[in-house]
């Protein structure tokens, strides 16, 4: 028998995709569970992309990304970030922000630098971490009750710089946060960026894939853009979440030259080069969005107020259920406790995925 390499080790173990996917498909259920918009993708994007396959824009492009997108992607974040970025040299284009943040983690990890994670955590972090031979260190969000009774996802700062050794090489943050939905504050942001400058041998990875989803007013700050920050930062961002186009995986990374350029080697290797029609679609999407839609002001605009509507909808539907929801601040999912409800024993006992029996509360609600 052939033995896989020990960078895998625990990668065969059953996710809450593989058993309940199936069964949602199975039994014509919601599916809960899946990150993925179960709408149409506007017309408007659709047709960018034919028009892109259309004007033949079918072989391989420039590996750190087609000129037309990281040109649309410079327009785009410069006024955000308050300075210029350099398409050419400071934005590098990846598979989705997902082969993004592997191409991060290969290009900068050495066996046994740490990365300081929030928990609970979008769960390609580890693995991508132990895949570069690097250890995460974890610093929980702790869930309590505000002044209002209202149930809000609080940081431990003096937490997260405890965490903080000569080993830590990466601090990786997600704001909006997969999965709480917490936002990080522009005072947040603040003490993290002075932790930062306190630690000079730690740089930050911002995955800010749900940037444009953040509910009720709120604002999204961007860590790049405060003071002494984007020296230190690689802002990580995706189209699929925020053009309803999962499937196209595009992705990209900004930052200082000094960060961007290890990602672009890395992706000589591993993606070459992202599909060329749909950088080009992409490009001309990201121009489009700004313009007045529907009866907003933009696009962006539009898809922020839907998913909100929608957003809104479950947490009254998980409320009428018995299943008081924390309700997320930004980003695509909701956490509800289930605690009010009686699960019946016999619901512990069929095996889980692995064979064992009883399963865990978790499991026998769902």
């Amino acid at each position: 028998k052939i033995s896989t390499s020990n960078r895998l080790i625990g990668f065969d173990s059953p996710t809450v995709w593989q058993e309940f996917t199936p069964l949602a498909n199975k039994y014509q259920s919601v599916n809960l569970g899946q990150g993925f918009p179960n709408w149409d993708t506007p017309e408007f994007i659709k047709k960018a992309l034919c028009n892109a396959i259309n004007s033949n824009h079918n072989q391989y492009t420039r590996s750190a990304g087609d000129l037309s997108l990281v040109n649309a992607l410079s327009k785009h974040y410069s006024p955000l970030i308050g300075r210029t970025i350099n398409p050419l040299t400071e934005i590098t284009i990846s598979v989705g922000a997902t082969e993004g943040m592997y191409a991060i983690f290969q290009s900068l990890i050495n066996p046994e630098d740490e990365v300081v994670v929030l928990e609970p955590a979008f769960d390609t972090y580890p693995a991508h971490v132990q895949m570069a031979g690097g250890i995460c260190k974890f610093v929980p969000l702790t869930l309590t009750n505000d002044s209002n009774g209202k149930s809000v996802w609080l940081l431990d700062l003096q937490k997260l710089e405890e965490a903080i050794t000569p080993k830590t090489k990466i601090l990786l943050l997600n704001t909006p946060h997969n999965p709480s939905g917490k936002v990080l504050s522009k005072q947040e942001l603040i003490d993290i960026s002075k932790i930062l400058l306190r630690n000079p041998h730690v740089i930050a990875v911002m995955d800010e894939v749900y940037e444009k989803l953040v509910y009720d007013d709120k604002e999204h700050i961007r860590l790049a853009s405060l003071p002494g920050m984007w020296e230190r930062t690689i802002t990580v961002s995706s189209s699929g979440k925020t053009f309803s186009a999962t499937g196209w995986k595009v992705g990209w990374c900004y930052g200082p030259e000094e960060l961007i350029q290890p990602i672009v080697l890395a992706n000589q290797w591993i993606q070459y080069c992202v599909s060329s029609p749909t950088q080009s679609a992409l490009a001309e999407i990201i121009e489009e969005a700004d313009k007045p839609y529907l009866n907003y002001s933009s696009y962006y605009q539009y898809i922020n107020k839907e998913y909100q509507r929608k957003r809104d909808f479950l947490v009254q539907t998980l409320t009428n259920a018995s299943l008081t929801p924390a309700i997320p601040e930004g980003g695509f999912f909701i956490i509800a406790d289930t605690s009010a409800h009686e699960i019946p024993d016999s619901h512990y006992l069929p095996p889980g995925p692995t064979g064992e029996t009883p399963v865990t509360r978790d499991w026998a609600f769902a």
